[in-house]
């Protein structure tokens, strides 16, 4: 279970990036972009495939991000959340919240000193969410599976 701790000190970082965001407005991590955004963070969106994110630069790498970052929301498929990790840590990066859980990559993170958070979804943490992600907070605290 992940340590409610690491949650609020990734959450305290006001720059981040942001791996794998959409080029689809109704996308996932598009809303998730949009709502670190709307509560004050400088976020960075990667993505290969595009140039820009809601008139926002948009990174290819990691390591093209200036001045640089050391946390990451990896919003990858699970596939693609290995090389992502691999990124990271090239990069420089100390913190790590993946999304979408890749077992291989969690190992990875831990054995090369990165703080990471895994399968959690990060709107159920942010003050002040919608109520829905209260709600899910809420039945994890009664069902026992809440961070600690």
């Amino acid at each position: 279970m992940t340590d409610i701790r690491k949650i609020r000190d990734f959450l305290d970082q006001r720059r981040l990036a942001i791996v794998g965001v959409s080029r689809e407005p109704m996308g996932f991590s598009r809303g998730v972009f949009h709502e670190f955004r709307n509560r004050g963070y400088d976020v960075a969106p990667v993505n290969p495939k595009a140039t820009e994110i809601e008139g926002q630069p948009c990174f290819a790498h990691l390591h093209d991000i200036e001045p640089p970052v050391d946390t990451a929301l990896l919003l990858t498929p699970p596939a693609a959340t290995q090389a992502a990790v691999e990124e990271c840590a090239a990069a420089g990066i100390t913190r790590v919240w993946i999304y979408r859980v890749n077992n291989d990559a969690i190992r990875f993170c831990e054995s090369h000193g990165i703080s990471v958070i895994a399968g959690e979804c990060p709107l159920m943490f942010l003050p002040q969410g919608a109520w829905f992600h209260r709600f899910h907070g809420f039945l994890r605290k009664i069902a026992g599976s809440y961070p600690r």
